[in-house]
């Protein structure tokens, strides 16, 4: 039986201002009634090992959008939700919908909703008027504002998108592949919103590093956005692992059930990273948290951060051993 450690990893290694947020690396969208309900289903059977967004901006039905954000606030209230990481991404802030939206969802559904997306902002102004409606609708419900999640899809958004990232109430920030290709009006091919070519044109690799960096700048999650050939098993996974390993992301978007195991899998540490982090932390641990040496290299506190956040990966991703999730995340 391994010990329980005096001081967790978490508190010695991280300033409290400092502390990542643990979100999970999936965040699965859904918005039709009955894809919702399995959605619900599936994620009771697999865990909070990823986020659901219900949608009530493409999701719901024009004329409609009363009543769909009733059904959404029921579901997110339903026994179904076990987990509580349920969201929902309402319409953009300036659209005739939008403050219904907050009002039916929060008074529904606002203490058990995981967060608020918020799509399509022209800026900063766009960022911080939602946030306050969802803030001063909470408080007069009594209830927690749910942290708010941002979708960058403009120019206006993404040229600001480090004072967004820096909002208090902004958890996480993802980059909306397709609208942001439309407004540039064709200067973008088509073929930029596809699963290999959104990785080699240079305006949408820019965009995508840009929210990257300003996610870890400001401590808040980058999400990466969708690969819409949802039955092409090898171009999700290769576009997962690209995200993760070389742009930086640490969650990305999945909108059909085949992509939520492939991006669990591409954002999971290999057994041998996990392997070393684990020696690497644990040896930490035992000496205080002061240098080391293991295996012929010298580790210090940079790097003991460095392991940590492979181990809270692991966690996120279903990948840590029983023994070792009941010591740290119990």
């Amino acid at each position: 039986m391994i010990p329980t450690p005096a001081i967790h990893p978490r508190q010695a290694l991280f300033d409290a201002e400092d502390l990542p947020p643990l979100l999970p690396v999936c965040d699965h969208y859904s918005g039709l009634p009955k894809l919702m309900a399995k959605s619900l289903v599936l994620q009771g059977e697999k865990g909070p090992i990823f986020d659901l967004t219900l949608d009530c901006e493409d999701g719901a039905p024009v004329g409609g959008e009363v009543e769909h954000a009733h059904l959404v606030g029921e579901l997110v209230m339903s026994p179904a939700n076990v987990h509580g990481r349920v969201g929902v991404r309402v319409h953009p802030h300036g659209h005739p919908a939008f403050a219904s939206d907050v009002a039916t969802l929060l008074r529904i559904a606002g203490r058990r909703l995981a967060y608020v997306m918020v799509p399509k902002p022209q800026g900063i102004a766009d960022v911080e008027a939602a946030c306050a409606l969802i803030a001063q609708t909470s408080a007069g419900l009594g209830i927690t504002p749910p942290p708010v999640h941002v979708l960058v899809e403009t120019h206006g958004a993404l040229a600001a998108v480090s004072a967004i990232a820096a909002h208090p109430q902004v958890e996480s920030v993802s980059f909306g592949l397709m609208d942001f290709v439309s407004a540039h009006r064709g200067a973008i091919p088509f073929s930029a919103m596809s699963a290999t070519g959104q990785f080699s044109h240079p305006l949408v690799v820019r965009a995508k590093l840009e929210i990257s960096a300003a996610c870890h700048a400001h401590g808040k999650t980058p999400s990466h956005g969708v690969v819409t050939e949802f039955k092409d098993r090898n171009a999700l996974s290769v576009a997962a692992e690209r995200a993760c390993k070389e742009l930086g992301y640490t969650r990305m978007w999945s909108i059909h059930p085949q992509q939520i195991d492939l991006i669990l899998e591409a954002f999971s540490p290999s057994a041998a990273e996990l392997d070393l982090a684990v020696e690497v932390i644990q040896a930490a641990q035992a000496q205080s948290w002061g240098p080391l040496q293991h295996r012929q290299a010298l580790h210090d506190r940079a790097s003991f951060r460095y392991f940590w956040m492979v181990i809270e990966r692991a966690h996120q991703t279903g990948q840590l051993p029983v023994e070792l999730q009941q010591l740290w995340f119990a």
